[in-house]
């Protein structure tokens, strides 16, 4: 039987959850694995599957105590890809020259196996005056509807409540310890369909092109300077990511042409103030062009910022004294699951070097797991001291 005094391995932990093939949206058994162990440390253990969507939420202490301190990640996987291409099982776990081979090593399984192996240390060596939470979704990677979101609402009908909130997704972009994130750009998607009339090419007077409308209307966006960046945020930036007709013929103006605009936008702008003036373009070009132009956004993450302060301060004082470097405090990057947790509580992210997450042999240093259970361990000793 194992020594129930024994350190929690996160290595293993880490191994034992690559190979649950839980690519979104299958559970794969990998929230199973996590509750059987963190009930047997003493957590109370819930699911909170929502459409389907499996979650868990693990909770040692009294529900709703003042001094609760969370973690947040996803044992979800995007898929594997083209497996020929992998030098090892996808699934398998291997340990080959000091990394450690798996789709989800670096995003995020190696994260949440440190972060359960911290936690379920810390309360059995020095039992806390107050709660640890751990809040774990299985929808991180697909649409994230009833993920982390499903997790907060269920906390919130229920009364229960985290104080500060970390989560362990990759930060890292060279070297263990170098970046932690204090916030992150919003993130929203625009998709126009531009209809005009169709006709012959040689008679275009005769027609109304709506691709030369969307062209016109793609170059205003694309060439549009949103901002020159704020105090914590580089500038805000627009894709034009797809322009499409589906037009074979090389003789015939369609009557429609579709686009499709990704934008990244600091504490500058909302979701709403980047529709209105959305709106304002495609309607400007639609009165130039006599072409129709739609519009359908979708906000899947408001900016958010948590300021620099004791919560930052804590998780960077921990992580200098395990690796002996200063992270930088960045808002870099895409979306996470922090954009739903800001709305609960005070949320900061740190995890492991992300270089390799969704690509083929995805891997991790095993030697950094370990660290990194130790930096979330020392993050805990601190909070509660």
């Amino acid at each position: 039987m194992p020594d129930p005094h024994a350190p929690a391995d996160p290595v293993a932990l880490t191994a034992a959850l690559i190979r649950c093939p839980s690519v979104t949206p299958m559970e794969g058994g990998a929230l199973d694995l996590l509750a059987a162990q963190l009930a047997a440390a003493g957590f109370a253990c819930t699911r909170v599957d929502r459409n389907g969507t499996p979650n868990l939420y693990a909770r040692w202490g009294d529900k709703g105590h003042p001094r609760t301190f969370g973690f947040n990640g996803h044992t979800d996987v995007v898929p594997v890809g083209d497996a020929a291409a992998w030098t090892a099982d996808p699934f398998g776990a291997e340990i080959r020259d000091g990394w450690m081979y798996g789709r989800g090593a670096t995003d995020m399984k190696s994260g949440v196996a440190a972060f359960a192996a911290a936690a379920m240390d810390f309360v059995r060596d020095t039992p806390p005056d107050g709660a640890v939470v751990l809040a774990i979704t299985g929808d991180e990677e697909g649409e994230a509807t009833d993920g982390t979101r499903a997790l907060l609402d269920w906390m919130a009908r229920t009364g229960e409540a985290m104080a500060a909130c970390l989560v362990g997704e990759p930060t890292c972009p060279e070297t263990l310890g170098d970046m932690m994130k204090i916030g992150r750009r919003g993130s929203m998607t625009a998709r126009f369909t531009a209809r005009g009339v169709q006709g012959h090419s040689a008679y275009p007077h005769r027609a109304k092109n709506p691709v030369s409308a969307m062209a016109r209307l793609m170059d205003r966006l694309a060439g549009h300077e949103l901002d020159r960046g704020t105090d914590h945020f580089d500038t805000s930036t627009l894709a034009v990511t797809t322009i499409d007709t589906g037009n074979p013929a090389n003789n015939v103006i369609p009557a429609e042409c579709r686009a499709t605009v990704n934008i990244r936008f600091n504490d500058a702008h909302s979701g709403a103030s980047l529709t209105d003036w959305l709106r304002v373009e495609s309607d400007r070009v639609a009165a130039e062009t006599g072409v129709e132009i739609a519009m359908k956004v979708t906000v899947s993450g408001e900016s958010f910022l948590t300021p620099p302060g004791p919560l930052s301060d804590l998780v960077a004082a921990a992580v200098r004294a395990e690796t002996g470097v200063v992270p930088a405090l960045s808002t870099s990057g895409g979306t996470s699951d922090a954009r739903f947790v800001k709305d609960h509580c005070p949320v900061v992210e740190f995890g492991l070097v992300g270089k390799t997450m969704h690509q083929v042999d995805e891997r991790v240093e095993v030697a950094q797991i370990a660290a990194l259970k130790a930096i979330y361990l020392r993050i805990l000793r601190g909070w509660f001291a």
